[in-house]
């Protein structure tokens, strides 16, 4: 007589012993810190300890998923899906993503940063599911493209480094000096600039000035910096960075 699937059933496939459990966590935490490592280097918002925290945090959800409930496993009339955890890191860990993304002007940065976030949250998921050969080249490719591939952007991008930004400023001649000093602190070219007065209604005198700058990029200063700083100069009432120029 053919078994039923009670009968056929292992139970032992929904059991992990302490060492493989603490193997896992441990592997996770190392990939994690591998990737997070080059994001806490570059300054970025999401840095080391929290790539960490994703990766771990992530492996250990697959692994609770996968035994957690193992004393419900022989009930009949219980069925276990170890992917219905897993499966809401993959939408959650958008909303941790989406905290690392910052627009300034039409500017937006932290892209990389939330993608790196997402794909160290894979491979955890990796690592819990007890893919170790997967997890570890994945994490090869990512410090890869992170590391290497981040010098070639670099490097072939120099012609395409100008950026434009827009000040909006008080009729102060030493503001407008402020600003090009401040630039120069940054090690910061001035490609052009531009000065307009405001748009002001009919008969009234402009009391702003629309400043126009392409500037010329730094790499080991951050762009971000440099608008923060600039928005601190007494007299700057408003400011927007554009993208690259050509």
């Amino acid at each position: 007589m053919a078994q039923t699937v009670a009968q056929a059933f292992d139970p032992s496939i929904w059991h992990i012993s302490n060492m493989e459990l603490t193997l896992r966590l441990v592997l996770a935490l190392v990939l994690g810190g591998l990737i997070g490592l080059e994001r806490e280097l570059g300054g970025h918002s999401a840095g080391f300890r929290t790539h960490i925290l994703v990766c771990v945090g992530s492996a250990a959800i697959v692994l609770l998923s996968m035994y957690g409930f193992s004393e419900f496993a022989a009930d009949p009339n219980v069925r276990l899906d170890p992917s219905r955890l897993a499966a809401q890191v993959v939408s959650g860990i958008g909303f941790l993503g989406a905290g690392t993304i910052l627009r300034t002007g039409i500017t937006v940065s932290g892209l990389t940063t939330a993608a790196s976030l997402w794909v160290v949250a894979a491979i955890g998921l990796t690592v819990g599911a007890g893919f170790y050969y997967g997890s570890a080249v994945l994490t090869f490719l990512v410090v890869v493209s992170l590391f290497v591939l981040n010098k070639f952007e670099k490097k072939f991008s120099r012609a395409k480094s100008k950026r434009d930004i827009v000040l909006k400023m008080t009729k102060d001649s030493a503001c407008l000096s402020n600003v090009v000093t401040e630039l120069h602190h940054f090690g910061i070219q001035i490609s052009k600039i531009i000065v307009e007065n405001e748009e002001a209604a009919a008969g009234d005198i402009a009391e702003m000035l629309i400043v126009r700058l392409q500037v010329k990029l730094n790499y080991k200063k951050r762009f971000e910096e440099v608008i923060v700083s600039l928005a601190t100069i007494t007299g700057v009432i408003g400011i927007e960075s554009g993208g690259e120029s050509l």
